[in-house]
């Protein structure tokens, strides 16, 4: 059943035409009384079945969560197969929440990236956020933290646009190389005012150097990205300049992005079905779906499915 429609529009480019964004509920993960799931990662597919991790807790927020994952056969009915991985010890980086996972397939294994905290959700809370890495043979699992975790970790430069946090990785693989797009919040400013980097590695584990000239996006709270022939997309939610807010950029080098759509009513913390994000074909197709964070008064947070549709 559709819940809501809008429409994105071109402004610079016009072979990308004009699409549609419809939101549908999905059965398995989507609202449950008590049940908070959020910040999916991108999608994939492995056999016949499609997979998404992401965040599960009690809060609405995902700063005391575990990360979850689900299986399809059709992107619809989705079925939840369990807890993929547990909080750290206590203590450490990532021994308050570990959420917002997204994922790498790459050398026959599966990378699940995930952001991690160590302070306790409450009045007064400020996230510390780092991301690490585990790794398994299997979509399935089990899951090895790398020993090498954090992978990528806030600057210690206190000018650095990621010297408070970083989060929310999504990963591309681009000239033979490990592209690790993220968002970073600088000290001293507000979510409001978090932007976006890239950090690039040769082999899947990093590790993972920072652009000397990051931050790429100068805004978006959420990070998106999918090949697009051969360049980069960015979707924008709604933090960040206005001018940019609400958009689909491109990059052709995956450095500097450029808007190229307008979106009203842009999907929330999004992850996406890309069936080219890892396998360096050149020929990178616009997204048509994926899943996003969706909101309905009385529950918590859960998940919802987007689609993308041509109008012309």
């Amino acid at each position: 059943m559709l819940a809501v429609t809008s429409v994105a529009s071109h402004s610079q480019d016009n072979r990308l035409g004009t699409v549609e964004v419809t939101y549908s509920e999905l059965s398995g993960i989507g609202a449950e009384e008590g049940v908070m799931r959020r910040d999916p990662s991108d999608i994939i597919k492995v056999g016949d079945l499609y997979y998404v991790w992401y965040s599960k807790g009690k809060i609405s927020p995902g700063y005391d969560a575990t990360i979850w994952y689900a299986t399809s056969p059709d992107g619809h009915q989705w079925t939840e197969k369990g807890m993929a991985l547990a909080k750290g010890e206590a203590g450490t980086w990532e021994g308050a929440s570990v959420f917002t996972p997204n994922i790498l397939v790459a050398e026959d294994r599966y990378w699940l990236f995930y952001t991690g905290t160590s302070k306790t959700f409450g009045k007064g809370f400020h996230p510390d956020s780092k991301i690490g890495i585990a790794v398994s043979d299997s979509a399935d699992g089990p899951w090895e933290r790398l020993a090498t975790n954090p992978a990528l970790r806030n600057s210690d430069n206190p000018d650095d646009f990621d010297s408070h946090l970083i989060d929310d990785a999504c990963l591309l693989v681009r000239d033979e190389k490990y592209w690790f797009y993220y968002k970073g919040r600088q000290l001293g400013k507000s979510p409001a005012q978090t932007q976006m980097g890239v950090a690039i590695a040769d082999k899947p584990e990093g590790p993972y150097v920072k652009y000397e000239n990051n931050p790429v996006i100068p805004g978006n709270h959420e990070v998106m990205v999918w090949p697009q022939g051969s360049g980069v997309a960015a979707m924008i939610g709604t933090t960040g300049p206005k001018q940019i807010t609400r958009s689909i950029l491109y990059s052709e080098d995956g450095f500097r992005f450029s808007k190229t759509h307008k979106i009203i009513s842009v999907p929330t913390a999004a992850g996406a079905y890309r069936p080219e994000a890892f396998n360096q074909s050149g020929d990178g197709k616009q997204i048509q779906w994926g899943v996003h964070i969706g909101k309905r008064g009385g529950f918590l947070p859960f998940i919802q499915r987007f689609d993308l549709n041509e109008v012309n």
